[in-house]
């Protein structure tokens, strides 16, 4: 009996160190940051980059309960043959989180996002030299992602974030603000790669 209460007492102190950083009212400030580059088999050919940065700022309004957005950029060039081009959008993405304790130091949480992304579309040559605007894009959509958090220490926390289930809505308008048919697009993904997380930090205080 003294042992099931010596166990249950360890247990609680695991959960309340845990609960520490996530407690009703403390702030996490972070972000994500994101860099990818390919190259197509074609000769001569350059090669694609896409690159992200996207800030966020949360409150926990109640305890393991937080709310917050993040604001970011995001920018990408193609040199695939017959999808050239440059895309620059400006990024908000408000989101909740939730956090269950599962050992000291180590949390698991569930993240619902609407992710937006407002921009611009360039052209390009087969240099990924920039040319004149083609257009403005639009992407909204909604995101329920899984992951992980560890804390090296009370104010630290490195978390990795893993693809879920999500649906984007994606259209594109020409210079002159009509819809490029064709353009537009709906995609719905559900299911997790452990191979490719998204890490990033976010600092609890």
């Amino acid at each position: 009996m003294k042992k099931i209460f010596l166990s249950i007492a360890l247990l609680g102190g695991i959960v309340f160190t845990s609960q520490a950083q996530t407690d009703k009212g403390q702030f996490i400030v972070g972000g994500n940051v994101h860099y990818s580059t390919s190259k197509s088999d074609a000769d001569n050919a350059k090669a694609s980059h896409s690159f992200s940065i996207v800030p966020n700022v949360g409150y926990f309004v109640d305890n393991n309960i937080a709310v917050g957005t993040g604001i970011g950029y995001q920018s990408a060039k193609s040199s695939t043959p017959g999808n050239f081009g440059k895309s620059e959008a400006f990024v908000i993405s408000p989101f909740g989180r939730y956090y269950i304790p599962v050992a000291d130091k180590f949390q698991f949480f569930g993240q619902l996002s609407v992710p937006m992304a407002f921009g611009t579309t360039k052209s390009t040559d087969a240099d990924l030299e920039v040319g004149d605007k083609t257009g403005s894009s639009t992407s909204i959509g909604v995101a329920l992602s899984p992951g992980f958090a560890y804390y090296p220490s009370k104010k630290i926390g490195i978390e990795f974030t893993l693809n879920g289930a999500s649906y984007n809505h994606y259209t594109l308008e020409n210079a002159d603000g009509d819809k490029i048919k064709g353009e537009g697009s709906e995609a719905f993904s559900i299911g997790t790669d452990f191979f490719s997380p998204s890490i990033g930090i976010q600092f609890h205080f």
